[in-house]
């Protein structure tokens, strides 16, 4: 069994704005580079909050490395002129990571109820090559996240690794390949072999935990180590293929939302130090 070694400092932890919701930026990014972590991975809803431009001046004067951009992406639809809508979106983000000083924007691909996954999947991949050129101009890398199958019928018809891969390579472009996020594809038999297919193009890495019984496929996340995803050993495979980027927190809960960001950005440094 692979295992990484453990984790000594926080220098390539970073977490997203998401992971504390109830912050703003500012408070975020404070109580970040209080305690020492070395990136932020921002949130859009959190720069429409703060405007681009302050945005920009919150994060250049933080000291932490602006790891990416959430999120672009849910590229299928079931007209043209939407579709034409979601890539000018990205464009739009794009443009906004570029202002950021963000090397990368994190794709959630996408879907619609009803449509055939085989449909979806072509809309997406056209999606991101209509956009493609926009990103190696500003610099702005575009990583495919693969989703738990659960998220099929709305969020993502990209719900393995392989898929990802296949999208990526298919596309052939340097400035597209994947995100790796423990919470949608740690039950994958195939997992290790796919994440050393993608050490070319391995973008980023995100970690959580699955918490069981889950009580809701998008709000119920875990901190690492309260729940059974092997994040160590995931990590140990990333970090095999060479990738030695940031390890980035995302977690979606409604119950650590309602409660102290401070107690539980503690408990998250706790449970990355000790058990990711």
């Amino acid at each position: 069994m692979t295992m990484a070694k453990p984790i000594h400092d926080l220098s390539r932890l970073c977490v997203h704005t998401i992971t504390t919701k109830p912050w703003t930026l500012q408070q975020s990014v404070d109580a970040y580079a209080r305690a020492g972590i070395g990136g932020v991975t921002v949130w859009r809803e959190h720069i429409e909050a703060a405007g681009l431009g302050e945005s920009a001046r919150i994060l250049d004067d933080s000291g932490l490395a602006v790891v990416s951009l959430c999120r672009g992406g849910f590229f299928p639809a079931s007209t043209e002129t939407e579709r034409q809508a979601h890539i000018d979106d990205n464009r739009v983000a794009i443009d906004e990571a570029h202002a950021l000083g963000a090397p990368l924007v994190v794709l959630v691909p996408g879907a619609v109820p009803g449509m055939p996954l085989a449909e979806a999947r072509s809309q997406i991949a056209a999606g991101i090559e209509a956009v493609v050129d926009h990103a190696g101009n500003a610099g702005v890398k575009l990583g495919i996240e693969p989703l738990h199958p659960m998220c099929a019928d709305k969020r993502s018809a990209v719900v393995t690794l392989t898929q990802a891969n296949d999208m990526a390579e298919a596309i052939a472009s340097p400035w597209v390949g994947v995100t790796v996020d423990v919470y949608h594809v740690w039950w994958d038999d195939r997992l290790e072999a796919e994440i050393r297919r993608a050490a070319p193009h391995l973008f980023s890495f995100h970690i959580c935990d699955w918490r069981t019984p889950t009580r809701d496929i998008l709000t119920d996340r875990e901190i690492m180590g309260r729940g059974c995803i092997p994040v160590r050993q995931i990590r140990g495979w990333v970090e095999e293929a060479g990738f030695d980027g940031f390890n980035e927190v995302e977690i979606f809960s409604a119950e650590y939302w309602s409660g102290d960001q401070q107690a539980f950005l503690d408990a998250i440094i706790h449970g990355y130090m000790n058990h990711a």
